[in-house]
């Protein structure tokens, strides 16, 4: 299936081999009728819900990602995080997906330093910068444009939500798209929502 080769081609990008254990079927592994239960199939590696194969369900915010060719840096940084289980959670949940170009903006060497082992911690406060855990289309961010809420975050920090004409800014980065996902929203945007607190 294409599936399958995107999601190869996104380990390899990352340098992970993650995903080669889900091709082997066992006794442990949840059958075809099953719905999506997540703990129910984690194993002594912790894969958890993010490594279950379920081509026929809506997509989660994670297997959008996976799907998507202007996605591939993000994929490659949550596997490198190991933050795969917090977005294919039941949700709601709402994540501000970078495009490639947005983390190309970065300087020169970042996302390559990010994806280092010994910074997984600081990549993982990073994307979790980019997740509220909520329902948020675009609809109701405009009301919280209008009640001046600001968004709380998965990395424990709030966002500014603005809007000028019809588009809507969230920590002062654009979103240009929306998709509709199983779990929530995924709203893509050109810039990385740093947080406040990098170090």
């Amino acid at each position: 299936m294409k599936t399958k080769s995107v999601l190869f081609a996104f380990l390899i990008m990352a340098g992970t081999m993650l995903f080669v254990g889900c091709k082997e079927k066992s006794s442990e592994d949840v059958p075809e009728t099953s719905t999506e239960t997540g703990t129910t199939v984690e194993t002594s590696s912790n894969r958890g819900q993010a490594f279950i194969e379920d081509e026929n369900s809506e997509p989660n915010a994670l297997r959008t990602a996976i799907n998507s060719p202007d996605h591939t840096t993000l994929v490659a940084a949550v596997q490198a995080a190991g933050v795969e289980n917090a977005l294919v959670n039941v949700g709601p949940l709402s994540v501000f997906a970078p495009t490639n170009a947005a983390f190309a903006k970065l300087p020169a060497g970042t996302v390559d330093d990010l994806l280092k082992p010994e910074n997984k911690e600081k990549l993982a406060y990073i994307l979790k910068n980019h997740v509220a855990p909520s329902n948020y289309p675009i609809e109701t961010l405009k009301k919280n444009v209008e009640k001046g809420r600001t968004l709380y975050m998965a990395s424990g920090e709030s966002v500014e939500v603005t809007q000028q004409g019809e588009d809507i800014y969230v920590g002062g980065i654009k979103i240009v798209g929306s998709v509709k996902v199983s779990n929530g929203w995924v709203h893509i945007i050109e810039d990385v929502i740093l947080p406040k607190n990098t170090n």
